[in-house]
């Protein structure tokens, strides 16, 4: 069987290669998104809090035993705390100067991460593997369906559903947003806006370090992996709207799937599919497709 000239198992691999790249474009720029529209801070960090969530959870399970299921709770919380001191100790001196201190700041931090990494481990990469359960496949008839790469596309989306609802459905996210706003009423309430502001920069990275342990079985758990990632990711989130929580989601899932059916229909230009659409984008609506005009 072919779909539009092309044999559906191609056709419907690459959908599904697609979908599960989307879902960690939706993941990370769901991560910075929060932080950008919340702190209004530039995170260049984050691929490397991908990274050192990919590496949480190889190094737990090489040298602690901490298993697959283990990692996925263990690596973000390890991530969010030393996102935690980074907010505590550095970036809370930036949040009232220009966009680009706080740039510069999280890129050099990238570097360093990047940097140790590469002594320690190289750049070859080290294999993780999925867990028994989510071995194998199943033959749907006109694909192969890989359950571990089902399970990545589900957990992804899962996440991105609940912190979306949180942010945006719940008391806490109305405070958060206000806190961010007017942090001098909220303080009044009685609330400390710092806590808040220092959890919602943790929960960005956790959010960062939990992709990277879905990451770790399908691809080698390397010290650039992140930084191979996190350009494509900002452009998501620039197509999205700078900050918008839900834009974030949307336009990761859907870019992804573009990109895989890019792939199949016009391979070469796959690799800049995405970035033609950003600058379509800021042409029409500078703001982004989920964006508000200032």
């Amino acid at each position: 069987m072919e779909i539009f000239g092309i044999p559906s198992q191609a056709f419907f691999g690459q959908l599904l290669l697609g979908l599960i790249n989307g879902s960690f474009y939706a993941v990370l720029s769901l991560g910075l998104a929060i932080i950008f529209g919340l702190l209004n801070i530039i995170n260049f960090a984050h691929g490397a809090q991908y990274m050192l969530g990919a590496f949480a959870a190889w190094m737990g399970l090489n040298w602690l035993g901490i298993n697959y299921w283990a990692a996925l709770v263990l690596a973000p919380l390890v991530v969010g705390l030393l996102a935690v001191v980074i907010e505590r100790s550095m970036l809370r001196h930036l949040y009232k100067l220009d966009h680009l201190y706080s740039l510069l700041l999280t890129f050099g931090l990238a570097l360093i991460a990047e940097g140790v990494f590469k002594n320690f481990f190289g750049v070859s990469g080290e294999s993780y593997e999925a867990p028994e359960i989510l071995e194998g496949g199943v033959h749907l008839g006109f694909m192969y369906l890989p359950i571990y790469r089902a399970w990545v596309v589900v957990a992804a989306l899962s996440v991105c559903a609940a912190a979306w609802y949180v942010i945006e459905r719940t008391s806490l996210g109305a405070t958060l947003r206000a806190a961010t706003q007017r942090p001098d009423l909220v303080q009044a309430l009685g609330i400390n806006v710092p806590v808040l502001v220092t959890a919602t920069y943790a929960t960005g990275a956790a959010l960062a370090a939990f992709a990277g342990v879905l990451a770790a079985p399908i691809q080698q758990v390397n010290p650039v992996m992140g930084s191979n990632l996190i350009i494509v990711v900002f452009a998501v989130v620039v197509i999205g709207g700078m900050g918008s929580i839900l834009g974030a989601i949307v336009t990761g899932l859907g870019l992804g799937i573009v990109e895989g059916l890019t792939k199949v229909f016009y391979p070469e230009a796959s690799a800049v599919v995405i970035f033609l659409i950003m600058v379509l984008v800021l042409l029409v609506k500078p703001a982004g497709l989920f964006g508000k005009q200032a």
